[in-house]
């Protein structure tokens, strides 16, 4: 069984909004790599990006840029999400080779198709674990830590444990949009079930996706919650807080969480 967490989780801005803006122009404003710097420097624990074949956002130059800022900064996580199957297009390698050319410390591998807005569901290892395993020892091999992207369910995460992923992240889009009417407490409860039967297979638990200051408090008190990444409403407070303060601000939700589960014990 893995171990409890004894602190709160760890942090990882996920910079793919910046990048959007960017992109929305020529040249390099905002700086992918100069916001990077200032989340670090804020306290984040980690940075997370999610390139995709149609470089939407995340570039592929952009992965290999943070991969040697993130190398500045020992302790701090490099985290790469995608779709392990997607194949090259243009200047996009695929992703898993832009993943070994990176060498991050955590590959997050996500079912999301070319033509989704945003990741909106789990693994369904049934059709897909067969073809997912060699990948994950491919990965693992290259001393990468991987999770896998998955929905509350735990007949999904013991095969994801069965196929020998280290971590999962557990999608949290449905728990944000119930949160505030009686279904939250309800998709709470899933989520608290599903990170305890993860750790039960020895498997770390990351979340993420949508997850913002209103909720996260409530979400942070899983016990098994070893990683947030967080990048929409980050970037949408940061516009009205400043950056700092919006790491400090989400900072303190993760702490508050963390203190609230260990006043349970």
């Amino acid at each position: 069984m893995a171990n409890l967490p004894e602190r709160a989780a760890a942090l990882s801005i996920n910079l793919n909004k910046i990048a959007l803006l960017r992109n929305s122009r020529s040249g390099d404003y905002p700086s992918v790599l100069a916001h990077a710097h200032r989340v670090i420097a804020a306290g984040a624990e980690g940075i997370t990006i999610h390139p995709r074949p149609d470089q939407r956002h995340i570039r592929a130059t952009d992965a290999r840029q943070l991969a040697e800022l993130v190398s500045e900064y020992p302790g701090i996580e490099y985290n790469i999400e995608g779709n392990p199957f997607a194949a090259a297009r243009d200047s996009y390698p695929g992703f898993i080779k832009l993943v070994a050319e990176c060498r991050p410390d955590q590959c997050t591998l996500v079912p999301d198709g070319d033509q989704q807005l945003t990741s909106d569901h789990g693994f369904d290892l049934h059709r897909d674990g067969e073809r997912l395993q060699p990948v994950i020892a491919q990965l693992q091999q290259l001393g990468i830590r991987v999770s896998l992207f998955m929905d509350p369910d735990p007949e999904q995460i013991a095969l994801a444990a069965a196929i020998g992923a280290d971590r999962i992240e557990l999608y949290t889009g449905p728990y944000a949009a119930a949160w505030g009417t009686p279904a939250g407490a309800v998709e709470l409860q899933r989520h608290t079930a599903a990170a305890a039967a993860a750790a039960q297979l020895g498997l770390g638990v990351n979340a993420g996706h949508d997850l913002n200051l209103d909720n996260l408090c409530h979400y942070a008190q899983i016990p098994q919650l070893a990683e947030v990444s967080i990048g929409h409403a980050f970037t949408v407070d940061a516009i009205d807080r400043g950056l700092d303060a919006t790491v400090e601000a989400y900072r303190k939700e993760l702490e508050s969480g963390h203190q609230l589960r260990q006043a349970a014990r």
